[in-house]
Parts: structure tokens; sequence; C-alpha cells
């Protein structure tokens, strides 16, 4: 009996060793982009469930993933904004009486009413289990700062010796638009300690992805830092979002260093302006995007969207097919990370065909030297490269609002002469062309092919 006890606590000490081992991993700097070398792909609730959504709901959502979009490289199940107030609301925040749900340490928990798997202080660590249990992966949404709850309570922030959460914060670039948090002075003792406490929080409860909101417009470069160092010393590989846009371009060389994803524009809705102003914006970041880190085009705002949405009433998306085809054109040339904004078992045959197509998300995988050839007078080209097969990809837009245009790009500008086509949406071959390519387009319409070179 003595030896078996031996051997039993001998093992006990091998585990709290391994699992001590695990909390302590720091990981090298630029590490993260390792996590990202593909744009990240999945679900995220905001589009269709604003600040409303609830366990059930995400786990129907992740059940029709692994059932109709786990094969084509979709993964991240990503709950968003407040799933920590007991008493929101669609179309907007209850900012008049929200009741928070927070630990001693000032960081927030999911409301038991909304997520009652988080009970008895298991915050999203069961949901998230059942995320992986299906094979994906699990994230989140938070805003940057500190509450102003932890603020008013004075509530101690965990490892930081005493300090209190009223002393790390001021009320100065508090976010305009939703005033749940204040912002936290970066050089104050306990400001690194209070993410570095969110982090160990979010890598006990299996987090694999966090959009951090109100990061962006404008640059917090300051809790950018603090928000890097804490995820690399967590232990836990979590990929970062940064959020809503517009990022400004002279942060480019920032938060390519430290966010493997950032938002290009604010919100993408349903509407044709939302479109044509994405990418017109996006002309300025086709040099950023790289392995690791990837310009964001936002949510891929399709399907049945705005149940209980943040912007008009439970629908369809307002855009045609068309305009849907385009929409996934752009953001898969792009190679935008595609999270998907509708109630995903409310597809319809057309919006999961957009989602699944073989070769348009080979391309969105696997190309390289994305550039756009031009965007004028309503005409955009933009092509990028497959080094594993040598194919060449073309996408010709038409965003002028009332006429047929006919969109055309001189084959040396893609670097050959002769080429066969295939459209990639339909897969249909389109024959051979020598010395341009040319496609006549409805407004608002858009065509992506496939060059072979010919000798």
């Amino acid at each position: 009996m003595r030896i078996k006890n031996k051997i039993a606590l001998a093992l006990v000490v091998v585990l709290v060793s391994v699992a001590t081992n695990a909390q302590k991993t720091v990981f090298k700097k630029d590490e993260f982009k390792q996590w990202a070398q593909t744009p990240p792909m999945g679900w995220n609730s905001w589009d269709c469930y604003g600040s409303t959504v609830e366990e059930h709901e995400v786990k129907a959502n992740a059940d029709y993933m692994v059932k109709n979009l786990k094969k084509s490289g979709w993964e991240y199940i990503v709950v968003d904004i407040r799933w920590f107030v007991e008493n929101d609301k669609a179309g907007g925040y209850n900012q008049k009486d929200p009741r928070y749900v927070m630990d001693q340490y000032g960081r927030y928990l999911p409301a038991l009413n909304r997520f009652p798997s988080a009970k008895d202080g298991q915050g999203f660590k069961p949901l998230s289990d059942y995320i992986h249990s299906k094979g994906l992966k699990f994230g989140i949404h938070i805003m940057r700062g500190i509450p102003k709850k932890a603020v008013q309570e004075k509530l101690p922030i965990k490892g930081a010796n005493g300090i209190t959460a009223d002393q790390i914060y001021t009320t100065a670039l508090q976010c305009e638009w939703l005033k749940d948090n204040y912002t936290i002075l970066a050089d104050k003792p306990g400001a690194q300690e209070y993410y570095d406490s969110l982090f160990e929080l979010y890598a006990q409860w299996g987090v694999d992805f966090i959009k951090i909101d109100d990061l962006s417009r404008p640059y917090h470069e300051a809790e950018i830092n603090l928000i890097r160092k804490a995820i690399d010393k967590c232990g836990r590989k979590i990929v970062l979002s940064t959020s809503p846009g517009e990022t400004p371009i002279s942060a480019a060389a920032h938060v390519g260093s430290h966010a493997n994803m950032w938002r290009m524009v604010d919100d993408v809705w349903d509407t044709w302006p939302h479109v044509t102003h994405l990418m017109d914006v996006a002309q300025k970041w086709y040099p950023h995007i790289a392995p690791g880190t990837w310009p964001d085009c936002d949510m891929i705002p399709l399907g049945r969207i705005s149940l209980r949405g943040e912007r008009g009433e439970d629908r369809m998306s307002r855009l045609t097919k068309d305009e849907q085809y385009t929409l996934m054109t752009f953001f898969n040339i792009f190679k935008s990370p595609l999270f998907f904004g509708g109630d995903m078992p409310s597809n319809d045959a057309f919006t999961l065909s957009l989602l699944t197509n073989k070769e348009v998300l080979k391309m969105h995988r696997e190309s390289t030297d994305v550039k756009q050839l031009f965007q004028k007078d309503g005409k955009v080209a933009v092509t990028s490269k497959n080094p594993k097969d040598g194919s060449i990809y073309l996408a010709l837009f038409n965003l002028s609002d009332k006429k047929t245009e006919n969109v055309t790009v001189s084959l040396s500008d893609l670097g050959i002469k002769n080429a066969d086509v295939t459209n990639l949406w339909t897969g249909k071959k389109t024959g051979s062309v020598s010395n341009e390519i040319s496609a006549s387009l409805a407004a608002h319409s858009s065509v992506l092919y496939k060059l072979k070179a010919k000798k």
C-alpha cells in the first residue's frame, strides 16, 4: 500500500508540475503569427443576435458548422458583445440599468440567465468544452479597458499587490458608443496585471480567439501593447482580432506586429454602399496582407441576420444575389478573415453554396501576391497567384449602379500571353484567351476566374 501511495503521490507531483509549467509558457516575439497562417474562418453572433445571444443559439450554430462547414475549413464559434449583461436588448444596448456579472477581481463573467452552463463559477469553460468536443474553436468578444463597476467598487486587481481598479483608469478616450468600461492607463502599476488576469481567466476557459472592441478607431497603441504581452504570457494560443475600423494606415506596422487581424472599416451591413466603401478603403491595405496578419473586411452580412440584431428587423440579407457574389468574391480574393454573421441554421441552399465552394476557398487559403490592378470609374480588377499549382486568379467587378460594363485586363499585366480560363464559382471552363481577358458585367456584379498559362 505504501508503494502504491508513493506512486500515486509521484503522479500527482508530476501532473501538478506539468500543469504549472504549461501555465508558465511564454510565447516568443511574433510567434502569434503562426496561429493564423491562413485567414481565420468562423461564425460570429453579432449580425444575427447583437448583444443578446444565448447559449442554446451558440450551440445550434456550432452544430450546424460541424455538419455543413467544418470540412470546408470553418472552425471558430465566437460569442460577441456583452455576454456578461443579464438584461441587454436588441436594437442597441441597455445602458440605462445594465446588470453586469463579474468576479471579485473586476473580470466579467457570463450571465447565467443566458449561459446556464457557467454556473458554479465555471465561466465559459463548459461551453468551450462543448465547442472543442465538436472539433471547433471557441472565441469571445470584449471591450478594451476596465469596467466602470470595478472602478466604482475599487475592486482589487489579481496579482497586483493590493492595487485596485480605481488606481489604473482614466475617463479620457472612453468609448463613445458603449460606456461599460474606462480606459486603462498603461503606464500605471497594475495595468499589465489587469490584462494578465483577464487572459489567465480566458486561457482557463479554453478561449482560442478574442475580438477586442474600441481598439482601432482611435488607435489605442498602449492598450494593444498590454494585450499582446498578456496573450503571450497566458500559455494559450489565442488569436487576436482588433475592432472596429477604420484602423489608421499609419499604424500598419504596429498592428501587424501585435494582432492577427484588424478591421479596415466600421460594421459592414447588407447594403451596397457598405460593400463599395469597404473596397475603396481596402486599396491601401493590399501590401499588408501576410500570413498570420490579415486586414479584416468585417463579418459577412449574409443569410438570416438581425433576429435580435443591432440594426434593422429580422430578415434575409438585403443584398441581391449578384451583390452577394461580389461581396464573397472580394472577401476571398483579398484573403480577409471569413466570419459569417447570419444565423447558420437558417441558411438556404444559395447562402450555403457561397461558403463551401472548394475552388474559391482553395484560392482564399493558398493564394499569395494579392494586388489590385485598377479601381476606376466603377471598374475594379484584383489578382493573386497560387504558388502551389501556378494558377493565376483574377476578380473583375462592376461597381456602377445602372449599366452593364465591359471590364478588361491585359494578360501582360498578369505576366502571361495566353491562358485557359475557368469560372471559379460555376466551375465552367470558358475557353482560351490571348492578349487580354474581358467580361461584360451587369451593375453590381462580378466574375472570378482561374487562369492557367499556356506556352
